[in-house]
């Protein structure tokens, strides 16, 4: 019997913990509280734990420029405000993404539009995005999402052809590549989260905004710390711009992590490969679709239900699997046109801006419904991993699998 229906769960002892912190992060913590009682400063930011972090985490990448910011959503709207966009266009965003991914797209007076999934997977594909190009495109926002990435050759083309800055949301890809190369690489300019549920963090929250371009790096760093004027001549503060910054607690927490990070997803790569290949021998459950040169990180495993061989609907089979003692979650339908604060347009109070700006030119009543990432989202499900699963936590989410498939085959 199922556990569902009352029958014992396949797992009963609790999964692991990630453990992501430990002696090594408390020890810079408490040395950097030491040295500020001894010497009665206080910790602050932009010193130099920030600037070796910085220069650490560019090096990670191959090269590059870093700004530690103080989270993922504003690493995206610190990426999309060094590019100085012109008010009043359009920003393609992805089709299934934190809010925190699209809203700094409006807060930036552009209009959001939502790309489509490529079939079967959560993340944009080049084609729906070049469906929704306009004159008034201003940019690509492109999420490589559970870790995985978006297939980038063609996107990049796409852009290159119609000159448009592609951004990077790395937030759930730390340490993915596409065909060999490190996402976040790709783009012109890539924002990354640093929060505590990541591969790697600087603390509760962070995030970090990543490019190769140094003039673009300069942008960003003085958008992020109130348009002071870095790397300029100038009395001032040369652009109005919010105070995002890091800090040196966060810096010297991520200088510990980043040291783990290639570990960390290796290790993940191990436990994905091992449900994939166990996976195999079941009927009506398989991965989900990778893109051809994918190496994802898997923040988590997505895995796709065949529900004509089932007697159930996978929100059911996912629930089961659930009770079963497996981390699984039935949904991760987040696509951003179907929050409210996208449909009633919740941005600026007492108007419809950035879509009622008079200077906006485009189709002000176009609406988003993305059928292929609602398609993925209704047959898939979700298994939350990571790095410290061992055999015993694969061999019974396997086990899991194949009981409740078991139960449910036609």
């Amino acid at each position: 019997m199922l556990a569902i229906d009352g029958g014992p769960k396949t797992r009963t002892a609790p999964f692991p913990k990630r453990g992501l912190f430990g002696a090594e992060e408390l020890a810079v913590v408490n040395g950097l509280f030491a040295a500020a009682v001894d010497s009665g400063d206080a910790i602050g930011y932009n010193g130099p734990e920030e600037q070796a972090y910085e220069r650490e985490f560019a090096d990670f990448m191959g090269g590059g420029y870093a700004d530690l910011v103080n989270s993922g959503t504003a690493a995206v709207y610190v990426a999309l405000g060094a590019l100085q966009l012109e008010p009043a266009g359009e920003v393609i965003v992805p089709p299934i993404t934190d809010p925190g991914g699209v809203m700094p797209v409006a807060l930036l007076n552009q209009v959001p539009v939502v790309a489509d999934a490529a079939p079967g997977t959560f993340n944009a594909g080049a084609a729906q995005i070049e469906a929704l190009l306009t004159p008034w495109t201003r940019a690509i926002v492109v999420a490589h999402i559970a870790g995985e990435p978006v297939d980038m050759d063609p996107v990049l083309e796409l852009a290159r052809a119609h000159r448009l800055p592609v951004v990077e949301d790395c937030a759930q890809s730390h340490g993915a590549r596409y065909k060999g190369r490190l996402l976040g690489t790709l783009g012109t300019i890539a924002a990354i989260s640093t929060m505590s549920g990541k591969h790697h963090a600087t603390g509760p929250q962070g995030g970090v905004v990543y490019t190769r371009d140094e003039a673009l790096y300069w942008e960003a760093k003085r958008f992020a710390d109130r348009g002071k004027p870095f790397n300029i001549s100038a009395a001032t503060n040369v652009r109005a711009g919010l105070n995002l910054n890091g800090n040196e607690l966060a810096a010297a927490i991520g200088r510990v992590q980043l040291r783990k990070l290639a570990g960390i997803v290796a290790r993940r790569q191990k436990v994905a490969r091992q449900l994939h290949d166990g996976t195999l021998r079941l009927q009506a459950v398989r991965p989900g679709r990778l893109v051809a040169g994918a190496e994802p990180s898997y923040w988590f495993l997505r895995f796709q239900v065949d529900t004509a061989r089932l007697t159930v609907d996978k929100d059911h089979f996912a629930q089961a699997v659930a009770a079963e003692g497996i981390p699984v979650g039935a949904s991760y339908r987040h696509i951003p046109s179907e929050a409210i604060w996208f449909r009633e347009r919740r941005v600026f109070p007492g108007s419809d801006y950035p879509w009622g700006l008079p200077a906006y030119p485009g189709d002000r009543e176009a609406t988003f419904p993305c059928p292929n990432a609602v398609a993925a989202t209704s047959v898939q499900f979700m298994l939350s991993i990571h790095e410290n699963w061992g055999d015993a936590e694969v061999a019974d989410t396997l086990a899991a699998l194949a009981k409740v498939e078991q139960a449910y085959l036609r």
